[in-house]
């Protein structure tokens, strides 16, 4: 069972990743078609700006699902602390899991129930009534990015919890 959802855990991790390069790629693309119809044509899509916006929210959250699975969190000055012990890493641990949980438990919660009860008053329920001006899209479409990567976020910490020990200088292994 451990290695089934560490198993999976990576499948997703590297799924998330190919989704999230794919994202920026459509994000790239949008600008630059952007950029050359405004400044050479004069004359720009209304939808790219959109569909730049909603792929940014895509790389971002899905980025964020990769950076925790590979324990790459943007501490920018991380060298400089020396390594604590191995009790103290397990405190740590202990408490990073229970800062996790409590902010993702009820951003999933609420995605799917709303404050009054009721999965009609959720976050995705409401979106779902929504849609993009330019795209005519609904915008769950977008929405549906903050729990998914909430969601694999706990999956990733579950896979953590069941021994899996991927880091960054694995996890570029594997990939290379």
């Amino acid at each position: 069972m451990r290695q089934m959802l560490i198993t999976i855990s990576n499948n997703v991790h590297l799924f998330a990743r190919r989704m999230a390069v794919l994202a920026v790629c459509l994000m790239f693309i949008t600008m630059m078609i952007q950029i050359v119809a405004r400044y050479i044509f004069s004359s720009p899509p209304v939808w790219t700006e959109d569909v730049a916006r909603y792929a940014m929210v895509w790389a971002g959250l899905l980025g964020a699902t990769l950076s925790f699975k590979v324990r790459e969190d943007a501490i920018l000055v991380q060298s400089v602390f020396p390594k604590r012990p191995h009790f103290l890493g397990v405190c740590a641990e202990a408490i990073q899991s229970a800062a996790i949980l409590t902010f993702i438990l009820p951003v999933v919660y609420f995605c799917f129930v709303g404050l009054k009860g009721g999965f009609a008053k959720g976050y995705l329920a409401r979106q779902y009534g929504l849609t993009a001006d330019t795209l005519g899209i609904p915008m769950v479409w977008i929405s549906i990015s903050v729990p998914l990567a909430m969601i694999i976020i706990l999956l990733h910490l579950a896979a953590r919890w069941a021994g899996d020990s991927v880091d960054a200088d694995q996890d570029r292994t594997q990939t290379e």
